[in-house]
């Protein structure tokens, strides 16, 4: 069969230096705190990394690997290689790693002024010179119960380094990387940005020493160079050794740009780097830049950089940045970048690249870039990902798929995300499963937020097409009774019902200019009722009943299209609701030409969304002019405006022209405790258990059948 263009160009063999690779297939380094607690690899991260390597990826890159540890960690958990006792870790994980043929390279890093978890052990931030203080609203987007994280953190203090320190830095990472060699890693990476100690002696920004380390380029270059050559002396000329730059830092007053990281790495390739693997980094002070750089929630973001990088060196790069196979393929065979770094897609998929090889990118579990592995680090817990609940957690998926007892035959009932993922693994477990939704499409909540979140649309239409091609017997327009479940005679039911939304004691909240989430579900997708009728015009009647009839109300892209075109809402939107489902529908409505305001009672916005994505959606909103009122009191809605009394104390009067509420959602165990009283094994997963969102409902789900299938 002949191979696609994704297949040929990413599946080809490659080189760096003398390093033979299977293809063009890279594990981006990333901290995942999976190693023990005095920095050796263990358990969990051999198999994480294991699990990547079957997966089919050429090369792994370790994230984080502190050549100085303790000093200079980042997180908890770090995996360290500062030590000899380390050593019989790191065999076994590169023993892992190549049996199943994939290559392992070490990633040399010193936290330097990002090392603020090293001063919980009363380890100063190793720094070029005193940096100017942050500002900006970083801070502000943590909830209190994140914050919770740094509850004992101390202010570090700060070392400048003085010329012996130097001395001692460029010891330690040829130390680290002669370690790596002798347990029979692969290369190293030599880690110089993000912020870290090479990449602050790079950065005029935070680089202000006037010695030999400061002022030019190629002083701020020289402790980097310096590391090059002291590597290259301890594992000789054959030994593979690249670097990691940042490309640029964003936002970042007086630091890298992109014509600085060219310059750098002129001089990399002169020194005798094999690689450049380019990234990019940020003014940490601002929250949005957390995923405008080295991971962007723009697509391609970091693509340019790294073809200008190219231009102007002969040595392979390695390039990242959110971009999907179909596009590196082409980007690599216009000769942009010679290999693809994946960190999120392979932590939502680690046998991405056997699946490319079998001609099935079909099956590909996609990221739906909603931060949560990220967003982790940020919190100092380990590495998790919301739509494959097995990251981080692979040392126990022998457990999990251990069955002791029959094929059982189970009933789901509901189609939403929970009940989807939970029917597609038990099917494939060996188990007879019977899906009951009482709507006529799968997807429940997932789809309305396929239409906010456009990231979410690869997720459910996944789900849809692995249950179509699985042995699930579903059953669609069929409610759900006890009755009903009597008669199909299941082993264990599980439950999958979704939340229900209460009434919200708002005075006016009964006012025909006033929708629920759920009336505005059914209203963007065609569905109707009785007090919907009622609310909306004869026009938008109309148009959901054509959506309806021709189907176009189940083309989710169609909808998001037609909607910047046409919608049942007045100009002034007021959405009363500041959590995950207020504020992403905030962004779509104000996306499509609407005025809009959020008002809520609670103090601080955006939970339910991850940390990095919190930090990036709440500017945006007030960069698109949507109005922010957290800490309301005396909500009243008229038929002509939204009042109440701000934080401050000020009474506040925001006309508007429809009402959404969205806010009220909470689990219901309802059906399952009236199937529990009829005799059922029942498992309740996803927001009917509490709501829990993306994550929740897939977790839940992996959880139940993981459980059901080991019983």
């Amino acid at each position: 069969m002949r191979r696609t263009s994704t297949q040929s160009q990413l599946l080809a063999p490659g080189l760096i230096g003398r390093m033979q690779l299977r293809n063009r297939l890279v594990v981006a380094a990333m901290g995942v705190s999976l190693a023990e607690e005095d920095g050796t690899c263990g358990d969990r991260l051999i198999a994480y990394h294991a699990a990547q390597a079957k997966g089919g990826v050429a090369l792994i890159v370790t994230g984080v690997t502190g050549v100085a540890w303790p000093v200079g960690a980042v997180m908890p958990n770090q995996c360290a290689i500062s030590e000899d006792r380390l050593l019989p870790g790191l065999r076994r994980l590169a023993d892992a790693v190549h049996a199943h043929g994939a290559k392992i390279a070490a990633q040399l890093h010193h936290g330097g002024l990002v090392a603020s978890y090293a001063s919980q052990w009363g380890h100063p931030l190793w720094a070029p010179s005193v940096p100017k203080p942050l500002e900006g609203d970083f801070a502000q987007a943590f909830l209190p119960e994140e914050l919770a994280a740094f509850a004992s953190a101390t202010q570090p203090e700060l070392k400048v380094l003085t010329p012996s320190d130097i001395e001692i830095v460029v010891s330690q990472f040829a130390q680290a990387a002669a370690r790596a060699k002798s347990a029979g890693f692969d290369g190293v990476e030599i880690h110089a940005g993000h912020g870290y100690l090479l990449s602050s002696f790079l950065s005029p920004a935070t680089n202000q020493r006037a010695d030999g380390y400061g002022g030019t380029l190629e002083n701020r270059a020289r402790l980097t160079l310096e590391v090059v050559a002291a590597i290259r002396r301890a594992v000789g000329p054959d030994f593979p050794v690249w670097c990691k730059l940042d490309s640029r830092e964003v936002g970042k007053e007086h630091g890298i740009t992109l014509e600085d990281a060219c310059r750098t790495a002129t001089l990399l390739e002169q020194a005798g780097i094999d690689a450049i693997a380019v990234s990019a980094y940020h003014d940490v002070g601002q929250g949005k830049l957390h995923s405008q750089s080295n991971i962007p929630h723009e697509p391609e973001f970091n693509i340019p950089a790294a073809e200008a990088i190219k231009a102007v060196v002969r040595v392979p790069i390695i390039a990242s940045g959110r971009i999907s196979p179909t596009s590196a393929a082409r980007k690599l065979e216009a000769g942009a970048f010679d290999f693809l770094a994946l960190g999120r897609k392979l932590l939502a998929d680690p046998d991405l690249p056997r699946k490319l090889i079998a001609q099935q990118s079909e099956e590909i579990r996609p990221c739906i870039y909603c931060y949560t592995c990220v967003s982790a680090a940020y919190v100092r817990e380990q590495i998790r990902c919301a739509v494959n609940p097995e990251t981080g957690y692979e040392h126990l998926r022998p457990l999990q798929e251990t069955n002791t007892g029959p094929a059982r035959r189970v009933v789901v009932v509901g189609g939403g995300p929970a009940g989807m993922e939970a029917a597609r693994r038990l099917s494939r477990m060996g188990h007879e499963v019977i899906l009951l939704e009482k709507g006529d499409v799968l997807g429940g909540t997932l789809r309305f937020a396929a239409l906010a979140y456009a990231a979410n649309a690869p997720l459910l239409s996944w789900l849809c097409d692995q249950l179509a091609h699985s042995d699930v017997d579903v059953r669609l327009n069929t409610p759900a009774t006890t009755g009903l479940v009597d008669a199909m005679r299941p082993d264990i039911v599980i439950v999958a019902t979704g939340a229900v939304r209460d009434t919200l004691s708002i005075p006016g909240a009964q006012l025909d200019h006033v929708f629920t989430g759920d009336e505005l579900r059914s209203l963007m997708l065609g569905e109707s009722d009785s007090i919907l009728r009622r609310k909306i015009g004869f026009g938008a009647r109309l148009a959901a009943q054509l959506g309806a009839v021709s189907g176009l109300s189940g083309n989710l892209e169609l909808i998001r299209k037609a909607t910047h075109r046409w919608m049942p809402f007045g100009k002034r939107v007021v959405l009363i609701g500041g959590e995950l489902v207020g504020l992403e529908l905030a962004e779509f409505l104000s996306e499509r030409g609407r005025t809009v305001a959020v008002v809520d009672d609670i103090k601080h916005l955006g939970r339910g969304l991850t940390l990095v994505r919190r930090m990036r959606l709440l500017p945006e909103l007030r960069e698109h002019g949507v109005a922010l009122h957290p800490d309301a009191r005396d909500i009243v809605i008229t038929p002509e405006a939204v009042t109440f009394t701000d934080r401050a104390g000020e009474a506040q009067r925001l006309p508007t022209d429809d009402v959404i509420l969205a806010k009220g959602a909470r689990g219901d165990t309802t059906f399952a405790d009236q199937l529990r009283t009829a005799g059922h094994h029942v498992r309740v997963i996803g927001d009917a258990g509490g709501v829990g969102y993306i994550e929740g409902a897939i977790r839940s789900a992996a959880q139940a059948a993981a459980s059901i299938h080991s019983q």
